[in-house]
């Protein structure tokens, strides 16, 4: 029998790769691991530092998210070893918790310097600035959360659900590039107003500069919050609200005393061009006075944007809230005198009803009485022609104000703002269900020793 030449040799492995060298590239550039270690440094015994865990954290979460008690395993099935050095031993969720336990108190000051790091190390332009609140819902128990930190509360969701606890978020993005560059987490029933000054102090800090343009919703615009940037030489840019600009206001812009600016919305940029949205802008100035006589007259820039597509979808939503507002009416008035409508009382209840629910109580005329025969309620009611008019005279017009030099264009004013939706678009890439397993915790009992105690629902955020 002919002999076999046998060769040994290592066991072939295969690993996942995938995006590993990128992020590791991004994580030396931003010196992640050299700026938590500096801020929560371990002994010269440990395996590993809580630097290096934080960024196999985040190579986790850009490749392939697991629960921490998995982080173990994907490290075994992807290159981690090879690239960052660190053998998947290392990565059980004990020794995640004890990184993660080291970083939270310094949370703040290393998400700080590494957003500095990132604006130094790439080059980007924090001259301009968007920022922006939001609210995130949750479902779950939430009765005694860590005072250290922020807690669920109610208040007002941008999603509507009044009915569920939230928490808030602030995130400002870089106009170069939608790059986000600072954040915080507040409770849920933090006021938005009340944030701006904070986050303008800390964007100063990490832009550098006290010269740079603030970006906002019409949360940005009270008296202090202006006066504050105004103090602190900051530029800024934000629709005022109806408080500040009423429609009566926007009802005398007039169309053709507007400029045409040249400015393609992205949601425009493949459609042919006489489908594209159109903008109009024109200028005055305006004067906000504070609730104290010792408190200056803040004067600004107002300027006024006319957006075909506001306007069609604000005469689009108009004619929807009329022809319900009708249906309702209608159903009413084959109702009368009915169960449920047999007196003036209930009619004039539900046309109340009607009127707040469909948003008509400007428009909406009627004259509600009683037929001497049938003793039965009679409704008479239409739209005010006059009233609509002038509803519609407003339609696609909004004011932006700002405190930046008459050097800059009423239209670069324009072109300076329309980047506000970015920070939404940012919201949109972590906002969305995430589901938090039920745990069984255990506890100790002074008479039965050891028990577990399951939560009674699952979380979602």
């Amino acid at each position: 029998m002919p002999r076999r030449q046998i060769r040994y040799g290592p066991v072939s492995v295969e690993k996942a790769l995938g995006a590993l060298p990128v992020i590791a590239a991004f994580c030396r550039r931003l010196d992640i691991a050299g700026i938590v270690d500096r801020a929560a440094p371990v002994r010269d015994i440990a395996y590993v530092t809580h630097g290096q865990v934080i960024e196999a954290l985040v190579a986790n979460r850009l490749t392939s998210p697991t629960p921490l008690v998995h982080v173990e395993d994907w490290a075994r099935a992807w290159a981690v070893e090879e690239v960052f050095s660190i053998t998947p031993e290392v990565l059980n969720d004990d020794r995640i918790g004890r990184a993660l336990d080291a970083l939270a108190p310094e949370l703040l000051g290393v998400v700080g310097s590494i957003g500095a790091q990132a604006i130094t190390e790439f080059g980007v332009d924090v001259g301009r600035i968007h920022w922006d609140m939001t609210s995130i819902s949750l479902y779950g128990a939430y009765t005694s959360p860590d005072h250290d930190y922020i807690e669920p509360r109610f208040g007002h969701p941008k999603d509507h659900r009044p009915d569920l606890l939230q928490i808030q978020a602030g995130l400002a993005v870089s106009a170069d590039g939608g790059i986000p560059i600072w954040h915080r987490a507040y409770d849920g029933g933090a006021g938005e107003v009340a944030q701006v000054v904070p986050a303008m102090e800390a964007l100063s800090k990490l832009a550098g500069t006290r010269q740079f343009l603030m970006v906002g919703d019409s949360k940005l615009v009270s008296y202090t919050n202006l006066a504050a940037m105004i103090a602190a030489k900051v530029s800024f840019i934000a629709p005022a609200s109806k408080t500040y600009v009423g429609a009566e206001v926007l009802a005398e812009c007039d169309f053709d005393a507007g400029v045409p600016v040249d400015y393609v919305a992205e949601r425009d940029a493949n459609k042919a061009e006489g489908k594209r949205g159109s903008y109009r802008v024109l200028e005055d100035t305006m004067v906000i006075q504070g609730k104290k006589k010792a408190e200056p007259d803040l004067h600004l820039r107002r300027v006024f944007v006319w957006s075909s597509a506001r306007a069609g979808a604000a005469a689009k939503a108009r004619a929807k809230k009329l022809e319900r507002a009708r249906g309702d009416l209608d159903r009413l008035g084959r109702g009368l005198g009915g169960r449920y409508y047999p007196t003036e009382k209930e009619v004039i209840e539900r046309v109340a009803v009607i009127a707040r629910e469909r948003r008509v109580k400007g428009s909406l005329r009627t004259t509600v009485s009683t037929d001497p025969v049938t003793a039965k309620p009679i409704l008479e009611w239409h739209f005010d022609e006059v009233a609509l008019s002038a509803e519609a005279s407003t339609d696609g017009w909004y004011a932006l104000l700002t405190n930046l030099g008459s050097e800059v264009s009423t239209a670069e004013v324009f072109y300076r703002y329309k980047g506000q939706e970015t920070p939404e678009r940012r919201y949109h890439n972590f906002k969305g269900p995430i589901a938090v397993a039920p745990m069984n915790l255990c506890e100790q009992s002074p008479y039965r020793g050891t028990y577990q105690r399951h939560l009674p629902s699952t979380a979602h955020l």
